[in-house]
């Protein structure tokens, strides 16, 4: 399997190499050549098959020459072994159409574990022995930077930099963080939106004296890898509400747009989704330009919601790139009139494309609240804010199929919002207690690219040192 940027000037590459480097040299997004597809037939042997066995046939004709499958299927059952719950990804029935599918049972009970977890275990495999060693730079609005950090705290050959926006995440999110004091993790408290973060991301790639100074890789989910391991949980659920004999509708509470593509790739592959349901908060950039083609960035709006905080989903690069037909070079003009402007006009022909599978809907923290109380007085399941929004827009938009909304974090991560939503408070799991009696360790800074580039260049182990 070859992996192209969407702006196609980058190098080639495999996926190792993909993996590793996370953001294309050309500003652009890593994508596979082509999309594989499974027959009918092999989608219905999924059935019975455990999360590690779906996730080995899944990940299989993406990662291609890099893992055997037996590499593979080790890989998968030490990324999973931490989970709490035997099925992984356990889905729970609300009524006679809606489901829950809980991706929040990994260490730091949030969907990004799933990814995250694997992430790290592929990092440590393709590191060993060669003598090389990753500078990791990462934006978290959330959860991305806690998953990562559990996943590569202690790992040779790993440098980490997460940076969150100060004041704008909920405080077991920003525990799970800081409280990890491993000496290859430093925390970096940026002083403005999530957006602002991961711009300086982006920023630090392109920078071509920074990047050769430094070996950089990417953990959110620009990185190809990432959306991989998310495409498992869709087959996995689908199956087992009767795919591939009968479709399957999702709705994904998202922002950054990775976990929503991932169903997207899914698609492509062939699995039978009726409808991809687009969930945004306030900040509803992704509604907008589903809805009308009006993909332009407004002020960022702090929510109960603050995973979706976002206005510029960088994934939705890559959706672009295919309703451009793959050609790069479109994609790249589109994306640079995007940078210069901060807005974008969806061609009619393109949108209408897109509605083929997606729908979009804006939940607002009354209807959010709202759909946290169904949950809880009609069956008995306390929601988090984000997967509430799910909810709220999968009951929007429910149609003939069984309707799967992406539970993406515990509720004890936004006490706070669930209790004023519920009146009550729901306790922290076990495997976390503790939290708030542990020492934090940050550093807050400017959302300036010189402030956060001397910081990481003074405690990261330069190229020229490997």
């Amino acid at each position: 399997m070859e992996y192209v940027s969407t702006r196609g000037a980058a190098p080639v590459l495999g996926f190792a190499d993909v993996t590793l480097a996370g953001l294309a040299s050309d500003g652009g997004l890593y994508v596979p050549r082509h999309w594989p597809s499974l027959s009918a037939d092999e989608i219905a042997d999924l059935a019975g098959l455990s999360y590690v066995e779906t996730a080995v046939r899944i990940c299989r004709p993406f990662v291609a020459d890099a893992l055997d499958e037996a590499e593979l299927r080790t890989l998968l059952t030490r990324a999973y072994a931490s989970f709490s719950h035997a099925a992984t990804v356990p889905l729970v029935q609300l009524d006679h159409q809606h489901w829950l599918l809980e991706l929040f049972h990994g260490p730091t009970l949030a969907f990004k574990d799933v990814a995250m977890q694997a992430l790290g275990q592929m990092f440590e495999r393709f590191l060993s022995g060669s003598g090389r060693h990753l500078t990791v730079i990462g934006a978290t609005s959330g959860d991305t930077g806690s998953a990562a950090i559990n996943a590569l705290a202690g790992r040779a050959g790993v440098e980490v930099f997460m940076l969150h926006p100060k004041g704008r995440v909920s405080e077991v999110q920003r525990r799970q963080m800081t409280t990890v004091l491993a000496p290859n993790v430093h925390n970096i408290a940026v002083e403005g939106s999530f957006d602002d973060a991961q711009a300086l991301v982006k920023a630090m790639f392109n920078d071509a004296a920074f990047a050769a100074r430094f070996p950089l890789s990417a953990v959110n989910s620009i990185n190809w890898a990432r959306l991989m391991f998310q495409i498992v949980y869709y087959f996995y659920a689908a199956v087992r509400l009767g795919a591939p004999g009968r479709a399957v509708a999702f709705s994904v509470p998202t922002g950054n747009f990775g976990d929503v593509f991932a169903g997207y790739v899914a698609a492509r592959m062939g699995l039978p989704i009726e409808r991809l349901v687009v969930a945004t908060n306030e900040n509803d950039i992704l509604h907008r330009a589903l809805s009308v083609g009006d993909y332009s960035v407004g002020q960022v709006a702090p929510t109960s919601s603050p995973s979706m905080d976002i206005q510029v989903s960088s994934n939705f690069e890559r959706l672009l790139y295919d309703l451009h037909g793959r050609d790069g070079a479109a994609c790249a003009a589109t994306m640079r009139g995007f940078e210069a402007s901060r807005a974008l006009a969806i061609a009619p022909a393109m949108r209408a494309e897109a509605a083929r599978l997606f729908a979009s809907a804006r939940i607002d923290t009354d209807t959010m609240a709202q759909a946290m109380r169904w949950a809880q007085n009609s069956c008995g399941q306390i929601l988090d804010p984000h997967t509430a929004i799910g909810l709220a827009a999968a009951r929007q938009h429910a149609g003939q199929a069984p309707m799967v909304t992406l539970a993406t974090a515990h509720p004890a991560k936004f006490g706070d919002a669930v209790e004023r939503a519920c009146g009550l408070r729901p306790a922290l799991p076990a495997r976390v207690a503790g939290l708030f009696d542990r020492e934090e360790r940050y550093e807050t800074l400017p959302a300036e690219l010189g402030a956060v580039e001397d910081y990481i260049a003074a405690r990261a182990r330069a190229r020229s040192a490997a």
